[in-house]
C-alpha cells in the first residue's frame, strides 16, 4: 500500500513539473464540461421525443379506433 502511495505521488509531482500533465488535465476538464453540458441537455432531449412518441400514439389510436 505504501509503495502504490509513494508512486502516486511521484507521478504527481513529475506532472506538476511536466507540461504533458497540463494539457491532460485541460483535456479532461473539456471533456468533463462537455459531459456535464450533454447531461444538462438530456433531459430536454427526453421531454421533446416523449411528446413526439405520445403525439405519434395518440394519431395512431385515433386512426384505429
Amino acid at each position: 500500500m505504501e509503495t502504490q502511495l509513494s508512486s502516486i505521488g511521484h507521478l504527481l509531482s513529475r506532472l506538476r513539473r511536466e507540461e504533458f500533465g497540463q494539457d491532460l488535465i485541460e483535456y479532461a476538464l473539456i471533456g468533463a464540461l462537455i459531459a456535464l453540458a450533454a447531461v444538462a441537455g438530456m433531459g430536454s432531449v427526453a421531454t421533446a421525443v416523449n411528446d413526439i412518441f405520445s403525439s405519434v400514439a395518440t394519431k395512431i389510436n385515433s386512426y384505429i379506433v
